[in-house]
């Protein structure tokens, strides 16, 4: 059919949607997969990602996060708007994907351009590598859209295995015979599919009730 695109986006967005309502103010600080990244600095990045893949899709050259490469995620730059405003980035981008014109010819994103089909399948992947990332870091469960696992694993097993600067890291030995889909794309794309956040040091009752004039 003319009217059909290769990937929906409905599925991560729901998926990342959900999750949000699980992120407490107390996990903002915790440690992500993402080296350096706290949970703020994640959603900060969610934030750009999902703006910026919309006017991808749009054919948007130019508008803010297609031109050039993204600022650094950070957790001091994140709004104090996200709870708001980052599902409605996210249906927003969810979209602006269901145009079949989004999938044909070029697209811009970071200040790269390539095929429309692939950077489709870039933008897929942020949602779900990123997705996972937010649910591990915050305790909670997560299942990927098997239909976008299948064609992830596929894109992602054509990159080098020592990863893509700015995109892939090196790639984490899995055994594609065992594994389930989203444990290889995990590892297609860098990330160790065993990692957990380090245990938060609990605060005593002393030092909650400790005086802290002089």
């Amino acid at each position: 059919m003319a009217d059909r695109v290769p990937l929906d986006f409905d599925p991560p967005v729901r998926q990342i949607r959900a999750l949000l309502l699980g992120v407490d103010d107390r996990d903002l600080p915790a440690s992500t997969p993402c080296p350096g990244w706290p949970v703020a600095a994640l959603l900060d990045h969610l934030m750009g990602l999902s703006l910026a893949f919309a006017m991808t899709a749009r054919k948007r050259a130019g508008a803010p996060g297609t031109g050039g490469p993204p600022p650094e995620p950070s957790a001091a730059h994140l709004s104090p708007h996200w709870r708001s405003r980052l599902p409605v980035l996210l249906a927003d981008l969810s979209i602006a994907w269901k145009d079949p014109a989004a999938w044909t010819g070029t697209a811009q994103a970071g200040g790269v351009t390539m095929p429309a089909a692939a950077m489709g399948a870039v933008a897929m992947n942020e949602l779900v590598m990123h997705g996972w990332d937010l649910a591990r870091a915050t305790g909670q469960d997560y299942a990927a859209d098997p239909r976008a696992l299948e064609v992830l694993v596929e894109f992602l097993g054509q990159g080098p295995s020592e990863g893509t600067p700015g995109l892939f890291g090196p790639r984490v030995l899995t055994d594609p015979a065992s594994e389930d889909l989203l444990t290889r794309a995990l590892g297609l794309a860098g990330r160790d599919p065993a990692w957990r956040p380090p245990r938060r040091r609990p605060v005593s009752s002393t030092s909650r009730s400790r005086p802290t004039g002089g």
